[in-house]
């Protein structure tokens, strides 16, 4: 469940996003903005995320707040799940990330699995949506959706990228250790079962 700190801090940023989108009142305005400020101050005095971190956050969105969107591909062979480890913190995920405006969900499971684990692949079907705050993931300032498609290897040779330094496949049994923020080891293993016994149902929440 996530914190009601955070909880708090959110649902004032979003207050405050909108107001500043639709507000014509200087005054309001400025009222908008003392909310994102206190907004953020809840932040830095919670997490280790600095003001300036912060501030780039919460100010590079606009007009109404919604949530953000990631995309993770779900690649099964041989008994084994494909997982690339993050460069950013050396722990270990399903390859994906943001949803990028003008791509399809099925387009950026593409192209992450290109740009994390150099492979190609052939998306199948949905497996999953899950809210970000119904899971064990650590505190965000974002509320995200994210989305678990399996996919199918059509190409490609096993090769880090840009934000990965390897890519290889585990069994269920002998996952290393997880990148939570990405993705929980209850969600792989739900959803490990749930293609093992080629359940043809989506996860929500």
């Amino acid at each position: 469940m996530e914190q009601k700190w955070l909880k708090w801090a959110k649902e004032i940023q979003a207050l405050a996003q909108a107001g500043l989108a639709y507000s014509n009142n200087v005054y309001d305005s400025e009222r908008y903005e003392q909310l994102r400020e206190l907004s953020k101050e809840i932040m830095a005095s919670y997490t280790s995320v600095s003001m300036e971190k912060l501030d780039e956050l919460f100010t590079n969105e606009v007009g109404y707040q919604t949530p953000k969107v990631d995309i993770r591909a779900f690649i099964v062979e041989n008994g084994k799940l494909l997982l690339v480890q993050e460069k950013i913190d050396g722990k270990w995920a399903l390859p994906g990330g943001w949803a990028d405006v003008g791509l399809s969900p099925s387009e950026i499971a593409v192209k992450e699995s290109v740009e994390e684990a150099n492979i190609v692949v052939k998306p199948k079907r949905v497996l999953a949506i899950y809210d970000y705050l119904k899971h064990e993931h650590p505190p965000s300032p974002y509320h995200v959706y994210k989305i678990f498609i399996l996919c199918e290897r059509t190409g490609g040779d096993l090769k880090g990228g840009l934000e990965t330094h390897q890519v290889k496949f585990f069994s269920p049994d002998q996952l290393p250790e997880l990148s939570v923020e990405r993705n929980t080891k209850a969600q792989i293993l739900q959803l490990w079962e749930d293609v093992s016994h080629n359940r043809q149902l989506t996860r929500l929440d």
